[in-house]
């Protein structure tokens, strides 16, 4: 479904929507656990977005602001899911920029809501590595937000009790305020909203806010008990890859197997720190003697004179170590993922404009067909190539069309050549090549069409043209040669045929089809090189199709 939609929005030029069906393949892969695939997605969805065009006339600015906002949501809950916060941040700004004149209170609500779950699972990110100042200054700002929100909530569409605070209905909103204090006062509140319905990595953060008040209680067993039992509810969530690995490490915290609670270092690692900088002692242990390797836990260590293992650091500094480095590794990456992402982002958009410069060297600047470069090369590949047989080449002129330079403007003019190519493109197959070939006249090559197949469609692409309203076509009608390409012809002598035969449909009146005039034209409905008598081919008598 997403591939149809990516390449039907790709095809009509829908820059928007395209980009939106990137996002929502970003937040497929992001399911299945393909991260890197993902942040290509949403590279691309946001180099398309950073170079949007202007909004579509027959959209409406209301209707475009709203689609623009869904795409850039769409984008953030992927960056915000691969816990990509900066990049996210700066997305979701641009989502409420695209609202802000013409959203409703449901929309601020919804945009304040993500930011507040964004702000929380940013700060709980930055404690991992130690940045306990700045994850502060993310609560305290997602609970400045949840205030804000209360007004837009009373009048919002989310299922709510009337009369009753926003942060006494929703879990984020209720953690956000405990996060930033934690207190008693915060418990009961928390604990009913624990049990309300919601996204897995939202309960995650209502479940943190909750123990954390508990422990200013003296209540840590309790907070243990309802981190485990998050732990095993949302064991299968795959969504937020850096939410559950947060919940582990809250609970490791609290149950003393980290060396330091939410960031803050306490005396023992100061005194592991120190060890680790002395990696001499390390070596030879207090009592000057060779190190051992135990079988026990594969950790080098002197013994002491009883033969008992005499480890510099316990087992639980040891893990505190290696926790701390995986942190590390595992914040290095999330860097590298930013890095890659605004990478791939400037390439995307450099192919884009790339793309944009070979696309406007190919293209006629005032019907969007390709030009007469395009048609030269694409005709004399298919000249020789055998997979295009049989080949049908049509010539086609407009009929009335001085009359409307010289009656209206060269402007309505311009407009009429406009139609009539939209006209003729909509009319013929997706695989058919309509070009401009030079002031009123279209080039068709028609690959894989016999005679008879090539005129039923050109008869369409007349009547199409000859029913426009007026207002439109200004009367203009069409005159069309159609040949068929012979054994061993080239592509000038193709189209000096098709030339001609347009040039007989003009002498009997227009508005029609004429084939070749040649007696000796092929039938086009076999391998090149086979015979057909005249009889076969239902245009060999330079019959003309009004």
């Amino acid at each position: 479904m997403l591939d149809e939609m990516l390449t039907h929005t790709k095809r009509h030029g829908l820059t928007l929507l395209r980009a939106d069906a990137h996002a929502l393949r970003g937040r497929f892969l992001v399911l299945k656990q393909q991260e890197d695939a993902a942040i290509s997605e949403i590279a691309k969805a946001l180099a398309l977005l950073d170079d949007l065009p202007g909004p579509e006339v027959h959209l409406g600015r209301r209707a475009w602001d709203r689609l623009l906002s869904s795409a850039l949501n769409d984008c953030w809950i992927v960056l915000n899911q691969l816990g990509v916060y900066e990049a996210a941040e700066e997305v979701i700004a641009r989502a409420h920029q695209a609202i802000r004149d013409s959203a409703g209170p449901h929309e601020i609500t919804l945009q304040l809501m993500n930011r507040v779950k964004m702000l929380l699972g940013w700060g709980l990110r930055l404690e991992r590595v130690g940045r306990t100042e700045e994850a502060g200054e993310k609560f305290r700002t997602a609970a400045s937000i949840a205030i804000a929100v209360e007004a837009p909530f009373a009048e919002s569409l989310f299922p709510r009790k009337l009369g009753v605070p926003a942060v006494e209905q929703v879990g984020v909103l209720a953690a956000s305020l405990a996060l930033a204090a934690p207190s008693p006062a915060h418990t009961d509140r928390l604990r009913r909203l624990t049990g309300e319905q919601g996204y897995p990595h939202e309960k995650i953060l209502v479940v943190i806010a909750l123990a954390r008040c508990l422990v200013t209680e003296g209540r840590k067993d309790e907070a243990l008990r309802i981190l485990l039992q998050a732990r095993h509810t949302e064991a299968e969530d795959t969504s937020q890859p850096s939410m559950r690995l947060t919940l582990i490490r809250e609970l490791a915290v609290l149950s003393g197997g980290h060396r330091a609670e939410h960031g803050k270092e306490t005396p023992e690692t100061e005194k592991s720190e120190q060890s680790e900088k002395s990696p001499k002692a390390v070596e030879e242990g207090e009592a000057g003697e060779p190190e051992k390797k135990t079988a026990a836990d594969g950790v080098d260590a002197p013994r002491d004179e009883s033969g008992s293992v005499a480890s510099q650091h316990s087992h639980t500094e040891l893990l505190a170590h290696y926790a701390t480095a995986l942190e590390a590794e595992l914040w290095s990456m999330r860097e590298s993922q930013i890095a890659t992402l605004n990478t791939r982002r400037e390439h995307e958009r450099l192919s884009a404009e790339h793309g944009a410069v070979t696309q406007q060297a190919m293209q006629d600047p005032l019907t969007g067909l390709p030009n007469r470069r395009v048609l030269d090369e694409r005709l004399r590949t298919l000249v020789t190539s055998a997979s295009s047989e049989p080949l049908s080449v049509a010539l086609v002129d407009l009929d009335g069309f001085k009359d409307v330079n010289d009656q209206h403007s060269h402007a309505e003019g311009d407009a009429v050549l406009r139609v009539v190519a939209s006209t003729l493109r909509d009319a013929l197959r997706s695989d058919d090549i309509v070009a401009r070939y030079g002031g009123d006249e279209f080039v068709i090559l028609l690959p894989g069409a016999p005679m008879r197949a090539a005129t039923q469609a050109l008869t369409r692409a007349v009547n199409s043209v000859a029913s426009l309203p007026q207002h439109l076509s200004r009367g203009v009608t069409l005159s069309v040669g159609l040949v068929c390409l012979r054994t061993q012809e080239s592509a000038e002598e193709v189209l000096s045929r098709a030339d001609a035969a347009m040039y007989q449909a003009k002498r009997r009146g227009g508005n029609r089809i004429a084939s070749s005039p040649s007696s000796d034209d092929g039938s086009c409905g076999g391998e090149r090189g086979d015979t057909h008598s005249r009889g076969d081919d239902p245009t060999a008598n330079a019959a003309d199709h009004p």
